[in-house]
């Protein structure tokens, strides 16, 4: 195995407030990582200066010999580089907004809208080149680099990476499954655990908890402590909480546990990323002829998500500006799932992770090439799925689909093909009319021209 004794992290998309705030805390605390050098990439000037005038900060505060370094092109810091996170966006909540509103008007509800869907399909076209131009440059200046895709839709990503750049050495994350956040939570589900406590070693051998699906739309397989099966005491448990669930909550988490019961009593097992999986399925489009005890979707919050993103720079800019002491953000954040695994990576730990990757064999009944959320043991090799078993059939004939959709999207925008970007509109499983479906491809590129290449409109 290879060791990386000062490892460089690159992160491209610093701005990030979901994982760039994380990264640093990571980077400084981990003795695996604080000695290595941590690189800050965003096109936004004062985005990146503001991040990294928080990272000088910290990582004076903490005393740590990371290196730091920042740069408005990728390239100018690409040399040297161990791992490459990348986790940009172009204005996402704006053209999130436009994806679910343009939608709407053709009976489709998103409450993310970034990966299922018209959205997740406009999300690629946004995205994914701007991911093949940074592995292009990854591939002539880093070439030994693990490139890590954290940017939504994590699958069409993930599989653009490893199709049209097999070369690299790459995977994809979403932080929905991290561990051991996501068994603990589950242990308490199943009354393993009480509500403040976190899952002993022997409780964690004992708890043999199975999660596999494409990512968003994973489902618990098994859930078994001491051989005895558990599944129904965390569905059990999610129906009480179905009970508390507020009428006025956002739209990613309205009704999420009674949406959780209700597929659970229809397939037999759990789904253990609601607020993303009830996008997936069509029950709660709103198009049944009789009504339902749960309302159809309700669609992102684009003013929401604008007010969200404003607090969240405005504490960066209160720890910059000294109003608030930055020894209180050692306190206030902790480990992000992207850094957890490159330091374990790195360290050799050995804690497993999931991790979207190439099924092989995990999942017994799907092909070996499937994009699927697994668990894996990971070091400098890169990820292993461990053995789950099979998923049921329905989920399986739904993970089917779903995986053609985004297949059809990624080789549709890395070829900038209109008859593939249509076929996989077609196949989408929120997509009903054909008639809709030109409409929307119509209106959507229409709408979001300035950001997608000049070649779909040539």
């Amino acid at each position: 195995m290879n060791e990386v004794q000062h490892p460089k992290v690159v992160v491209i998309g610093a701005g990030s407030l979901f994982f760039g705030r994380k990264a640093i805390w990571q980077m400084v605390h981990s003795p695996h990582l604080n000695q290595g050098t941590l690189a800050l990439v965003d096109n936004n000037p004062g985005r990146l200066d503001r991040m990294a005038r928080l990272a000088e900060m910290v990582i004076a505060e903490s005393g740590v010999s990371l290196q730091l370094e920042a740069a408005s092109d990728w390239k100018d810091v690409l040399p040297g580089a161990d791992f490459v996170v990348l986790s940009f966006a172009e204005r996402t909540v704006y053209f999130r907004g436009i994806d679910c509103t343009i939608s709407e008007k053709y009976g489709i509800r998103m409450c993310s809208g970034d990966t299922i869907g018209p959205g997740g399909i406009f999300r690629a076209m946004r995205e994914l080149p701007v991911i093949m131009d940074c592995a292009s440059d990854i591939e002539r200046l880093c070439p030994d680099a693990w490139v890590i895709n954290y940017i939504n839709p994590s699958t069409v990503n993930g599989m653009a990476l490893a199709r049209f750049a097999p070369q690299l050495r790459s995977f994809a994350l979403c932080d929905s499954l991290h561990m051991p956040h996501i068994k603990n939570r589950h242990a308490r589900h199943a009354g393993i655990i009480a509500e403040d406590e976190t899952l002993s070693d022997a409780q964690d051998e004992a708890f043999d908890l199975r999660i596999a699906g494409v990512n968003h739309f994973t489902w618990m397989l098994r859930a078994e402590y001491d051989g005895q099966d558990v599944m129904p005491a965390i569905a059990d448990s999610l129906r009480e909480l179905s009970l508390q669930e507020a009428s006025e909550a956002g739209a990613k988490r309205r009704n999420n546990h009674a949406i959780a019961c209700a597929l659970h009593d229809a397939f037999g097992i759990v789904p253990v990323c609601v607020g993303h999986t009830k996008e997936y399925v069509r029950f709660w489009q709103g198009r049944g002829e009789l009504p339902d005890e749960i309302p159809p979707l309700a669609i992102w919050e684009t003013e929401d998500r604008y007010e969200l993103h404003a607090a969240m720079w405005q504490q960066v800019d209160s720890f910059v500006n000294g109003s608030i002491p930055v020894s209180e953000f050692m306190s206030m954040f902790g480990p992000d799932h992207a850094t957890d695994i490159i330091e374990n990576m790195v360290g050799d730990l050995g804690k497993p992770y999931f991790v979207n990757t190439p099924n092989r064999g995990a999942v017994s009944n799907m092909g070996d090439d499937a994009f699927l959320e697994l668990l894996c043991d990971v070091d400098m090799e890169g990820p292993v799925p461990r053995s789950v078993g099979e998923v049921p059939r329905g989920i399986r004939g739904m993970q089917e689909i779903v995986l053609d959709t985004h297949e059809l999207t990624a080789e549709a925008v890395v070829k900038c093909d209109h008859g593939l970007l249509r076929r996989a509109m077609l196949t989408d499983p929120l997509v009903l009319s054909i008639a809709d479906a030109d409409a929307i491809l119509t209106e959507l590129l229409q709408a979001e021209q300035d950001v997608l290449p000049d070649a779909w409109f040539a």
